[in-house]
């Protein structure tokens, strides 16, 4: 379904980036899919917490009960920003890569030789290593679904013939980091599920750009990092609570066997979870602002207080990320000589986040990517640890890819001045 527009977020986005204190700079951002700017609130968030409550968790004092209060917050945040059945729902740790490294020795404890998992060749590696790895310790076969090279989306015929199989667990990305595609993930659930399968989704890339519904997808596991949505670097994982309650956990002998510290291993960057929160208050105050004319279909799907708020807020952004999304693609079919990797029908511009990945004539990615970076426009060069896809596309050897990425706060002028600059490299 084409998305519709969205004029107050677009008419304000001096108020969207005021909110941002390092848009201040002579920079262009467009590294957004390796880490976006922090808002100012989660900024506020980190600070008031290291001067007025730094404490470990669980004493009987000032600071350590204020400590308290602000983590369980953060939890109950988290909850509403992936609208979680319960904060014990909610599991923080270092980024995805470790919370998924960690939770994959939990999942995999009970596989047996002989039974199956599935792959994708579209993932970032964080949520494919680390299935392998299990998969190599309990004897488990691996069975990979391929993406179609010709637009980035992922082969669902190949997923289908692998869920025949009765696999334990399918790991699936919400959207590629690399080519940008948004793939079906409730479908992919309701299929896996059908066969008896787990569901661990990887959604680091498609959080700043959409609204997540855990509940609505049916999903068992996702998992992203809030320095991809404007906060600190932190991840977070959720899990369906009869399941984490089942699961064994590896952790040190004094700690909890209740929900969420049963996973939550050691003293937690408290910090960088009441920057987390800070993030979640960033999307509340886009919510109140800038949502409104996004409330149509929300209220009937039973959102109320800070949900609301939240789902108002990633439905506006997803809105204006269409029209920056259309820019961009028109901008980068405008270089002669340019190759996009991925989507590039402009009626199927729904099915992507702000992602591109692109070749530029017979440069090398470093190459152009310097030379952006001494136009003051900042992108990513190489495999961004999505080796799968470049080695597919048959790039990886000759350095992979250049990549730009959009956030809400990126401007259509922006647009226009990556567009300049990629002339200029591409005349010589």
């Amino acid at each position: 379904m084409p998305l519709a527009t969205s004029p107050l977020l677009s008419a304000n986005l001096r108020a969207i980036r005021s909110q941002f204190p390092s848009l201040d700079r002579a920079a262009i951002f467009f590294d957004n899919p390796g880490g976006t700017q922090i808002a100012r609130q989660s900024l506020e968030r980190i600070n008031k917490y290291l001067l007025e409550c730094n404490a470990n968790h669980e004493g009987a004092f000032a600071t350590s009960i204020a400590s308290d209060v602000i983590l369980d917050e953060a939890h109950r945040a988290m909850a509403d920003f992936y609208n979680a059945a319960s904060p014990e729902e909610i599991i923080f740790g270092a980024n995805m890569t470790t919370l998924t490294l960690h939770i994959s020795r939990s999942i995999s404890r009970n596989w047996r030789a002989g039974d199956e998992i599935v792959v994708t060749r579209l993932d970032h590696d964080a949520n494919v290593t680390p299935w392998l790895l299990a998969a190599q310790e309990r004897g488990c076969k691996v069975i990979w679904v391929d993406f179609h090279p010709e637009d980035g989306t992922l082969n669902l015929e190949e997923m289908r013939a692998a869920l025949e199989r009765k696999p334990r667990l399918v790991a699936v990305g919400y959207a590629s980091n690399s080519l940008g595609t948004i793939n079906p993930v409730a479908r992919i659930v309701k299929m896996a599920h059908e066969t008896g399968a787990l569901v661990y989704i990887d959604a680091v890339q498609y959080a700043p750009h959409g609204p997540i519904d855990v509940q609505k997808l049916g999903c068992d596991f996702l998992v992203s990092s809030s320095y991809k949505f404007f906060g600190p670097h932190a991840g977070i994982f959720y899990g369906r609570r009869e399941l984490l309650e089942d699961l064994f956990a590896y952790k040190v002998r004094p700690a909890t066997n209740q929900l969420p510290g049963k996973f939550e291993t050691g003293t937690q960057n408290h910090e960088g979870i009441a920057g987390v929160l800070g993030a979640i208050e960033y999307f509340e105050w886009v919510g109140r602002e800038f949502g409104s004319e996004h409330i149509e279909g929300l209220a009937e799907a039973g959102y109320t207080g800070r949900r609301m708020e939240l789902k108002k807020a990633l439905t506006a952004i997803r809105a204006y990320e269409f029209e920056l999304n259309r820019a961009l693609l028109s901008a980068l079919q405008s270089v002669p000589g340019l190759t996009i990797y991925g989507l590039t029908d402009v009626r199927r511009l729904e099915e992507r986040v702000t992602t591109f990945s692109f070749r530029l004539k017979d440069l090398h990615p470093r190459s152009v990517a310097e030379k952006l970076a001494q136009e003051g426009i900042y992108v990513w060069d190489g495999n961004y640890y999505a080796v799968n896809v470049t080695e597919r596309l048959g790039l990886e050897e000759s350095g992979g890819m250049v990549r730009v990425g959009g956030a809400h706060y990126n401007t259509l002028e922006e647009v226009e001045r990556l567009r300049e600059a990629l002339l200029k490299i591409s005349a010589g």
